[in-house]
């Protein structure tokens, strides 16, 4: 299943979705649905404010107007030799000088990493690969935690093979976007920072008596242990009990943060039989 069709098939038995908070999705026919799926992680500090400040900070740039071409302190500036508000950003994510390069796709993204650094890039998702030093890994891609459509990711590249920001911005493919966008972008990996140092293992266990049956779980991810042939299946019997999971077999569904337990009741009292 895609997301398109995950899509619709809420719509079909839900309505659209009214409105978005914390780990939940409310619709049109006034169901509560409870989201493992989190736009494949990019909502993962939660929908609207409970999850992130960076709304506020969107609706803040937008007020003043600044959604031209022109340059601005939120994005590389070839009049100015310091570092992007972005940049620092991920400086502060990976805690290593670090320049920042958006692109509108993984590959591109991946792409332009090798460019820079074959042997030593690395692909970054919160609360994983703990193992791995990102403060010596030269280009780090990853995707920005705020549930925006767009399909942006973020290449993080040492300063010391990417010191020429402006230069390489063009030389690498990377994309403008428009200033508010990247205002949220920047405030939410501030964001990411601070919940790393909150969430931990005792926030994601508590579901463990009626997730494992299912998922395999490795911090606040789960990877199906239901058969690839019956996944489908499984991805509407869950949304038949106001879950919603990954629709994509190959990528992980997430554990929702502060829900109460009570959200997979249904899902015991009816479960998947494979």
């Amino acid at each position: 299943m895609i997301e398109k069709e995950l899509a619709q098939e809420i719509s079909k038995k839900y309505g659209t979705v009214k409105r978005c908070r914390g780990p939940f999705l409310y619709t049109q026919k006034g169901e509560r649905l409870t989201d493992l799926f989190q736009e494949k992680g990019r909502s993962i500090l939660g929908w609207g404010k409970e999850g992130s400040s960076a709304f506020t900070i969107l609706k803040n740039v937008l007020d003043r107007g600044i959604t031209g071409s022109f340059e601005t302190d939120f994005g590389l500036c070839s009049s100015k030799k310091c570092p992007s508000r972005l940049s620092k950003s991920c400086s502060e994510l990976f805690a290593s000088p670090r320049n920042a390069f958006i692109f509108n796709s993984k590959e591109k993204a991946l792409k332009a990493a090798l460019l820079l650094s074959k042997e030593n890039t690395g692909v970054f998702r919160p609360w994983n690969c703990s193992e791995i030093d990102w403060r010596q890994t030269e280009c780090i891609i990853f995707a920005p935690p705020l549930p925006w459509y767009e399909n942006h990711w973020i290449l993080a590249a040492s300063t010391n093979i990417a010191g020429n920001p402006q230069e390489l911005n063009s030389n690498l493919s990377a994309i403008k976007i428009p200033a508010p966008l990247e205002a949220a972008y920047t405030r939410s990996i501030y964001d990411l920072i601070k919940a790393l140092q909150e969430r931990e293992e005792k926030h994601w266990f508590i579901y463990d008596k009626v997730l494992t049956k299912y998922f395999t779980r490795k911090g606040p991810y789960l990877y199906p242990k239901v058969p690839e042939e019956k996944y489908n299946d499984f991805v509407i019997h869950c949304l038949n009990q106001k879950i919603i999971i990954s629709p994509d077999y190959t990528n992980p569904s997430i554990v929702p943060f502060k829900a109460d337990k009570g959200v997979f009741s249904s899902l015991q009292k009816n479960p998947f039989v494979f």
